[in-house]
């Protein structure tokens, strides 16, 4: 699938770096997307109400948050594989935790912990995936690797939806610990260049600008795209909280982990159709697309009365996420400098982190006097709120915003390194 100019142009180091790295990938969002379906269901069969079941989902992210930095920093200064090697054992061990706790407490504790794996996982895995991509092809790249993630999403969900409704929730945390350590194993596989000089000179890192964390958030280029991620994260923090929940109250004869394999199957053919096609027309046109697909999702999932409905609105779910994710890891890759881009993904993609965390809590409370419905459409205005920021604030003034978000301008924050 990996065109010759963008793959097979590499040296076969980096080859067997992405092939084994890409190997990683899918066993680590087989462990993560398995249990999609099935904690909310298991928080509720161990007692939990409806706002502890959003504590405990929202725990996931404090882990994710306060590692987050840290993991950011380690990865600038130590190298890519070690965060890689510390996100695929712990989302290994973090099921067998999950099999252990028979208490809230027990669960929130376990849930943070599990949220490390995300957190240093997706940093180094980025990382690495820019640092090897020639600049032009960048995004083609960043799309084809992102593909572990909605393959991922195509068994794990329907195969823990269906041990859960057949078999024990033991047997499922088992397989899901399993697959996790095997992402572990595959991830120590990796040879990785010294820190940063996977892709530049010593000299060359020396000669770049040093920006520090204060610096890097108040930069517009940077913080608009992270409050877009933001929203988006509470967006998808209340649907991974609550999808299982409504589908089962709604009565509808549709499998939560159906939505999520179908929502991966699009996720799947938007990241191979749009990676290399931003590298023409750029990332502007693509991430605007998407924040339209994911407010028309939630309006159709809040008012769906038929599984025709619900599959509807998981192919447009799964297409915003396949395109706005990667598109959006181009986008800060495009704007930010080699030796800085553990942190400004820390920075960017922890808006997306503090939206997960912010969610189960948020809209758990709010569950109490809303129903599902009216959270998922109050999700959709999020959606749309983000798209009319990217409109007015994706580049340095109105007019270039908006031809940048159609697809009509270049990128002015995008830098040359």
């Amino acid at each position: 699938m990996i065109t010759k100019n963008a793959f097979n142009s590499l040296k076969p180091a980096k080859k067997r770096n992405l092939l084994t790295l890409f190997g990683a990938g899918l066993l680590f969002w087989f462990s993560i997307t398995s249990l999609l379906p099935v904690l909310p269901l298991y928080v509720q069969y161990v007692g939990g109400t409806k706002q502890q079941i959003g504590l405990v989902m929202g725990c996931f992210a404090i882990g994710l948050l306060s590692s987050r930095t840290l993991l950011g920093q380690t990865a600038d200064r130590k190298g890519r594989k070690i965060v890689i090697s510390i996100g695929t054992l712990v989302v290994g061990l973090a099921p067998l935790g999950y099999l252990l706790a028979k208490s809230i407490p027990a669960l929130m504790a376990i849930r943070a912990f599990h949220g490390i794996s995300i957190a240093a996982f997706t940093t180094g895995y980025s990382a690495l995936v820019v640092d090897i991509a020639p600049a032009k092809q960048r995004g083609e790249l960043i799309g084809y690797m992102s593909l572990a993630i909605p393959i991922g999403m195509a068994i794990g969900p329907a195969l823990g939806g269906y041990i859960q409704e057949y078999f024990a929730y033991s047997n499922l945390f088992l397989i899901s610990s399993i697959a996790g350590l095997l992402a572990w194993f595959f991830a120590l596989q990796i040879k990785e260049e010294r820190k940063i000089e996977v892709t530049l000179h010593r000299e060359e890192s020396e000669s770049l600008p040093k920006r520090n964390f204060g610096q890097l958030m108040i930069n517009p280029a940077l913080s608009i795209p992270a409050l877009i991620l933001l929203m988006i994260g509470l967006l998808f923090g209340s649907l991974v909280t609550f999808l299982p929940l409504y589908i089962e109250e709604s009565n509808l004869e549709f499998n939560a982990g159906l939505f999520y394999a179908v929502a991966a199957i699009a996720s799947f053919v938007a990241r191979v159709v749009v990676g290399k096609a931003s590298d023409s027309f750029g990332r502007g046109l693509f991430i605007t697309g998407s924040l339209v697909c994911y407010g028309s999702s939630m309006i159709l999932l809040a008012n769906a009365n038929t599984p025709l409905v619900l599959t509807i609105a998981a192919l447009l779910e799964g297409a915003g996420g396949g395109i706005f994710i990667p598109m959006s890891i181009a986008l800060i890759s495009d704007r930010s400098y080699a030796n800085e881009r553990g942190k400004v993904y820390s920075i960017c993609i922890g808006g997306f982190d503090l939206g997960v965390a912010g969610a189960g809590p948020i809209f758990g409370f709010l569950s109490a006097q809303l129903s599902y419905s009216m959270i998922f459409l109050f999700t959709a205005g999020l959606a749309f709120l983000g798209l009319v920021i990217f409109l007015v604030k994706s580049n340095r003034n109105l007019p270039n915003s908006l031809q940048f978000a159609f697809g009509k301008g270049k990128d002015y924050y995008a830098l040359s390194k």
